[in-house]
């Protein structure tokens, strides 16, 4: 079978990505003598943040978007695995401090939101709430039907990531990230709180959860039942591997310090 599958090139999404590396690139290329006057460039941040972005279009801009809004589940949940955990950290850990710190120093009040929202706590419950709730049937189902939801359904698995990942990949030095020991038992914690729905979407044999899904055409040699425990299993994996990673080199660097 043949699907006609294209590149999203809708105006207002180029204009979102193009402006938002533009304003980075800005801010550290010629507004960074204004902003933080003797800083270095910053080379690395800055691949990172850039990366960050086109990862985040490749998940929503690229034929990826139609596999997983109208055949496969487990397309749509490798497009919020890419969101989540590829591209938020990387946009995360590309923010230069040495601009962003003086920022937050001069708006308190926004410092003082921002400390909230990314306290591992308050992050985590949001995060998990969130996306959480748009896997049920009815929400999915919605998203899957009408694009401006759909839209709002990716900010709502976007945005609450920024918030999750804060913790982990923070640059900053008013809002750092978790020491060792935090780490070790924020990422733990991550690995836990997917459960409710990884078991959900495991262990419905009764039929496939999504009716989107259970109608389309097949396109893999999978059935729809099948291809949710795919995306189910995609989702749990690239969780563990995450957070087993974050876990690791806090245990690590841990372990260097108290020697």
């Amino acid at each position: 079978m043949t699907i006609p599958l294209h590149w999203h090139t809708e105006p207002l999404l180029l204009l979102l990505v193009v402006g938002v590396s533009w304003a980075y690139a800005m801010a550290c290329g010629p507004l960074r003598d204004r902003l933080a006057p003797g800083s270095a460039y910053p080379v690395w941040p800055s691949v990172r943040f850039h990366l960050g972005v086109f990862v985040a279009f490749i998940a929503v801009g690229s034929p990826l978007d139609q596999l997983g809004e109208g055949y496969l589940f487990s397309a749509h949940m490798l497009q919020h695995m890419l969101l989540i955990y590829v591209s938020a950290p990387l946009v995360v850990s590309g923010l230069p401090p040495e601009l962003l710190d003086p920022w937050l120093r001069r708006h308190p009040r926004a410092c003082s939101v921002l400390r909230f929202l990314t306290h591992p706590v308050v992050a985590a419950v949001v995060f998990n709430l969130s996306f959480s709730a748009w896997h049920f049937p009815e929400l999915y189902e919605w998203a899957l039907r009408d694009r401006t939801v759909h839209i709002v359904e990716h900010w709502c698995m976007f945005l609450p990531a920024l918030l999750l990942v804060w913790p982990l990949a923070s640059p900053s030095r008013v809002l750092p990230p978790l020491g060792h020991g935090g780490v070790l038992l924020y990422a733990f914690a991550l690995m836990i709180a997917d459960l409710p729905l990884w078991f959900a979407l495991i262990f419905d044999h009764a039929h496939p959860l999504y009716e989107t899904y259970r109608l389309a055409p097949r396109v893999t040699r999978f059935d729809a039942q099948e291809d949710q425990v795919l995306g189910a299993s995609l989702m749990k994996v690239v969780n563990e591997v995450f957070s087993l990673w974050h876990m690791g080199r806090a245990f690590f660097a841990w372990y260097r310090a108290e020697r």
